[in-house]
């Protein structure tokens, strides 16, 4: 049992999965549940990259093991959690953080352009949370990485990206009512604002910039902070949190 409030945010022998494992956020997931103890599953698409993250988690005296995967196929999604099972024999942690973004005008979507970011960024995140919640214990934690275009515009053709991420949020509401009192496992959504990331350096020139001042904070978010946020969530410290959304936005939702 924790014996301080910081005691609290330890992931001590903890086994964390992180999907999108390979660049960006995720990468930062993953350190920062290394550097407060957990073991990590990778898993991705891009093996090489996984590789990269496997060691950042290695070099912070944590194991690592790569599966390489597409999360969007339930049967995929099934092997990430049936080789961390094999290797670890425990998974306490699920970060959904796989996803992409599309900016193409709703009257030009094509539906498999609109179905693609569905299939990763929301069913994906339900086969894996499926796949977790047959072998969690009581005490685990499910993180689903949202967006604050869940919750409001901004002013991009994002039709597909802002529904998949809204409808993350229904989803971590209902698992969360489902699983919490009957399995013990908390399932919460992190919605960030702007960070520096892979998706948003396929934003078109100067947009970030021109965001700012929408932001109370007048920057862009710093990957650690969310990660820190992260670790909240997936750690004792919120023991008492689920079913809910964290924002983390610097303020852009509240102006």
């Amino acid at each position: 049992m924790p014996t301080t409030v910081l005691d609290r945010f330890q992931l001590d022998d903890k086994v964390a999965v992180v999907t999108g494992a390979s660049s960006g956020l995720g990468v930062a997931f993953a350190t920062a549940l290394a550097e407060a103890g957990a073991d990590l599953v990778l898993a991705g698409r891009r093996t090489d990259r996984l590789e990269q993250t496997r060691a950042l988690v290695e070099t912070r005296g944590r194991r690592a093991l790569v599966v390489t995967a597409d999360v969007s196929q339930p049967e995929e999604a099934q092997a990430v959690i049936d080789a961390a099972i094999e290797h670890f024999e425990r998974v306490d942690i699920l970060v959904n953080n796989a996803g992409r973004g599309t900016a193409v005008p709703a009257t030009k979507e094509t539906p498999g352009q609109f179905r693609e970011v569905i299939d990763i960024n929301l069913n994906g995140c339900y086969w894996m949370a499926q796949a977790c919640g047959r072998v969690m214990k009581p005490g685990s934690a499910i993180v689903n990485i949202s967006s604050v275009a869940a919750l409001t515009s901004g002013h991009l053709p994002q039709a597909a990206y802002s529904a998949s991420k809204a409808g993350l949020i229904g989803l971590t509401r209902d698992l969360a009512v489902q699983w919490t009192g009957r399995k013990g496992i908390r399932v919460n959504a992190l919605a960030p604002g702007y960070f520096p990331s892979e998706m948003t350096e396929q934003f078109p020139d100067g947009y970030l910039e021109s965001q700012l001042p929408n932001v109370p904070a007048g920057r862009l978010g710093d990957v650690e902070e969310l990660a820190a946020s992260l670790l909240f969530l997936a750690s004792p410290a919120a023991g008492y949190v689920t079913g809910t959304t964290l924002i983390v936005d610097g303020g852009l939702t509240a102006a």
